[in-house]
Formats: C-alpha cells, structure tokens, sequence
C-alpha cells in the first residue's frame, strides 16, 4: 500500500489560482518528487523503478481528468507510474499507458481500499486477486500478467524464498525482515512482493 504524504506546495498554491487545471501547473518535477517518495521509489502498479524524468515515468491520474475533471489537481488522486510500454503494442502495453482513461475498483494509495489483501503472488511470479472483478482488471486494464512483469516477480519470490530456505530460525525473523524492507527509504524493484511472502510466513503459512 501507498501511504500519501504531504502534497508539495506548489501544487497547493498553484490550485488557488484562477483558471488553474493540470496542464498549466509548471511544477511537475515538485510533483514526480513527492510522488516518487512515497511510493518508495516504485511505479504504483507494477512495482518497476522510477526516475523524476517526463521521458521516464507519467503522473497517473487514479480517476483519469476527462470523467474527472474536478479531482485533476487533487493530490490524493495522483500517483506515480512508469511508462507501460507506452510506444510498444497495445498487447505489450501495462499500467497507466494500458489503463488510459479506465477505471479501477481500488486505488493502491487509499488505505480504506486495504490493497494488500486483496493481492496474492503465485510461484511463477502471477498476480492475482480474489476479487473477480479487480483480477479481471489486474489483467485486461492493467497488464500486470505481462511475461517480463511476471518473471520480475518471480525473480524478488526466488530471492526471499533463498532466504527463508537458508536462514536459520527463519520464522523468528520474519518480522525484523519486514521491517527492514518495509522502513527502507527506497524499495528494490518488486520488493512488496517479497514483503507478501514474509507476511504470509508471518501469519503461519506452511513453508
């Protein structure tokens, strides 16, 4: 889950202007900025890393300006995204670039939507949910199935498998390993996956 901070200032001033909307704020590096810390360095759906560079990640309207227009400058509304692809085919296309103007039945960064349960990872790096409509959306408007997402996946399941395998009193120290990861500045790409497993190893999961 996303927890949102503070929203820059200038975005705040700049809504207190007449006749200010999303296109004309000029301040987008503040925004990208806060966005990226929060987030942990990490796209809001797919978990790949992201740089404050406009070549390099989008700014997502969760609830897209065209239906929305009222919450286009609302920060509670805004997340921070890669680029999905954007200049591959639709087929190869994921997150905000596939999505478009879409809707999604929960937002990562609204803690009542309570995101975190309604995920779970497969070994072979799938994402799904037990949701059917969303997991119909986990696929068809967000692409996260995609082959390189799914073994990116895999790969950050693989790793903290290794040391659940080969860490002596594993269980004992599950906690301080979520800790660690989840209090890091900055996430390793697709590192909430592996923060899942541990909470499942938590909870009491056979290993």
């Amino acid at each position: 889950m996303i927890t949102k901070g503070t929203e820059p200032n200038s975005l705040t001033q700049h809504r207190l202007q007449a006749h200010s909307d999303y296109n004309n704020y000029a301040y987008k590096d503040d925004l990208r900025a806060s966005l990226i810390a929060e987030q942990k360095g990490l796209c809001s759906y797919c978990m790949s890393r992201l740089h404050n560079d406009p070549l390099k990640m989008k700014i997502e309207h969760w609830q897209c300006q065209d239906a929305y227009p009222n919450l286009q400058l609302t920060y509670g509304n805004l997340l921070g995204a890669c680029l999905g692809g954007e200049k591959k085919s639709p087929a190869e296309q994921h997150c905000d670039t596939k999505k478009g103007n879409r809707n999604l039945k929960w937002n990562p960064a609204t803690k009542s939507h309570a995101i975190e349960a309604r995920v779970r990872y497969l070994v072979d790096g799938t994402i799904q949910s037990p949701d059917e409509e969303f997991n119909v959306q986990l696929n068809d408007v967000l692409g996260l199935n995609l082959h390189h997402l799914k073994n990116n996946r895999k790969a950050a399941l693989d790793s903290v498998l290794q040391w659940w395998h080969s860490t002596r009193d594993a269980r004992q120290k599950v906690q301080d390993q979520i800790d660690h990861r989840v209090n890091a500045a900055e996430h390793q790409p697709f590192s909430p996956v592996a923060i899942w497993f541990l909470r499942q190893k938590l909870g009491g999961a056979a290993a």
